[in-house]
């Protein structure tokens, strides 16, 4: 797990099936201090987060494979929790 920012949302015109219909964010992972930990990464957000928001994301893949209900699925992160709530 791993605390971000949410900076936005994102599309793609051509996608693997199981993203169909599913929310893509653009997140900025940071370090305790608030600093960025490396590049920002898209990830799959089923509560729903506003930019700006701090979240906790996970690579988890079985996480993702539940929340997209496919085991062949090409996602890596999913938003966990929304810390500003």
């Amino acid at each position: 797990m791993q605390p971000a920012r949410i900076l936005g949302t994102t599309q793609a015109t051509t996608k693997h099936a199981s993203l169909e219909g599913r929310r893509l964010v653009i997140v900025q992972p940071v370090m305790a201090d608030g600093s960025p930990d490396a590049g920002p990464l898209i990830a799959i957000d089923p509560l729903g987060c506003r930019r700006g928001d701090m979240v906790m994301i996970t690579s988890d893949a079985m996480r993702v494979r539940e929340i997209v209900g496919d085991k062949n699925t090409p996602a890596r992160w999913s938003v966990l929790g929304n810390l500003e709530s």
